[in-house]
């Protein structure tokens, strides 16, 4: 590896040290050529996603992800570029063979949040009206990249495509039980209307002035816990992707699929209180579970 790439995969190291706060515990235990082509489409997300974050007019958001995509195609297509995220991602694409178009949906995921509708009056917006459609949210903006991932991993049967978009989903149903509050507060709620329904609740339960209300913790808590069952369910399918990929990556998705089942086991220990305090695994706790991991890797 040259001086030049040997720095640009050294950036997005760096990025994904900074920013993948679960994610990066499952690098760790990669051996480097895989760790770095992780690292590299890490830190191409991020800047997707900062862009999708950043104040501003939503068209010029869009026109900003449009270029940063056209860019990283330009590279896959053999264009040569200074900026180190493009160069490393461009030198792990051709490397792990990741088809082009898989890119296109992670930029398209980030910009779904951008098609939100204004939140009538201080209610959020609820964005799914049934699983289906949450299930094709979480397809771009998690699945996706579980598809990815598994390119670099290493696989021969397809199964394990199937496989991996279920644990993109498991981890994107953790996160979504786990910000709800978060969410909310910025006017979105993803858990779909048919199941809000079920519980008897609407978005008027997700305003600020509710989510103050001690009380809410019990209201909510059976649809929480219903989302959280579907989670278990589609966490599963990673015991079985685990047969299916590379042996040398093994180790790295049972860290991630270990953080992750933690974290929705904690949400339940705490009977969904997901209004108090935001819930998180310890810096300890990760890191019990990343020792586990690098002796998995060397059994």
């Amino acid at each position: 590896m040259n001086h030049q790439l040997s720095h640009a995969y050294a950036v997005c190291r760096g990025i994904a040290r900074r920013a993948a706060k679960n994610f990066y515990y499952g690098f760790m235990v990669l051996p480097s050529e895989k760790r770095n082509a992780l690292s590299a489409v890490y830190a191409f997300m991020r800047h997707a996603d900062d862009i999708s974050d950043e104040p501003g007019d939503k068209e010029q958001k869009r026109q900003k992800l449009t270029e940063w995509l056209e860019s990283a195609k330009a590279v896959f297509a053999g264009k040569a570029t200074d900026d180190p995220v493009l160069m490393a991602l461009g030198d792990a694409q051709s490397k792990f063979k990741i088809p082009p178009d898989l890119f296109e949906k992670l930029v398209y995921g980030t910009s779904l949040d951008l098609e939100i509708p204004p939140a009538s009056g201080d209610a959020p917006a609820i964005l799914c009206s049934t699983f289906a459609d949450l299930k094709q949210y979480c397809y771009y903006v998690a699945s996706v990249v579980g598809l990815v991932c598994i390119r670099i991993f290493g696989y021969e049967d397809s199964k394990a495509e199937f496989l991996a978009e279920d644990c993109g989903l498991a981890f994107q149903l953790t996160n979504i039980i786990r910000d709800i509050k978060e969410d909310a507060s910025m006017g979105r709620i993803y858990i779909p209307e048919e199941d809000l329904a079920r519980n008897n609740l609407s978005a008027a339960n997700f305003s600020a002035a509710a989510l103050a209300d001690r009380g809410q913790v019990q209201q909510l808590r059976p649809a929480l816990e219903y989302e959280a069952e579907r989670a278990r369910k589609y966490y599963e399918s990673a015991k079985w992707l685990m047969e299916l990929i590379e042996e040398d990556s093994r180790a790295a998705l049972w860290v991630l699929v270990e953080i992750y089942s933690r974290l929705l086991k904690k949400i339940s220990e705490r009977n969904y209180d997901v209004l108090t305090e935001r819930v998180r695994l310890t810096f300890w706790e990760k890191m019990r579970v990343l020792s586990r991991g690098f002796l998995l890797r060397i059994a």
